[in-house]
């Protein structure tokens, strides 16, 4: 099945991408993004209507599961705040994902297009 027909493949091609341009796309890594998305498979079987919402869960999850073992990512390089921050999925439930900066409320990059650190 091609990623366009899929929501599910298409999510984790865009969460994958982000973890390859912050460099985090390790075996253990990937296998968190796979487990993230076969969660919301049964997510997606139980609330079709998600179909526009699943990649941002997804990148959520990658999110939440990272925390422990990897700590926040991704980490904002995109603006002048010297606190070290993360960046957040914004809408938390909506379409069209994108990237936001937690201290500037910046849109830094719609999900599966984070740039790599500067």
């Amino acid at each position: 099945m091609h990623p366009e027909s899929d929501p599910l493949l298409k999510a984790r091609a865009l969460v994958l991408h982000d973890l390859q341009a912050r460099e985090l796309a390790d075996a253990g890594v990937v296998s968190l993004l796979e487990d993230a998305v076969s969660v919301r498979r049964w997510w997606l079987e139980q609330w079709t209507d998600g179909a526009a919402f699943v990649a941002g869960l997804v990148a959520q999850d990658v999110q939440d599961a990272l925390l422990d073992d990897n700590g926040r990512w991704p980490r904002c390089t995109s603006c002048e705040v010297a606190a070290e921050h993360t960046l957040t999925i914004e809408p938390a439930l909506g379409a069209d994902p994108h990237w936001v900066c937690e201290a500037s409320a910046d849109v830094v990059a719609p999900l599966g297009h984070l740039p790599p650190p500067r």
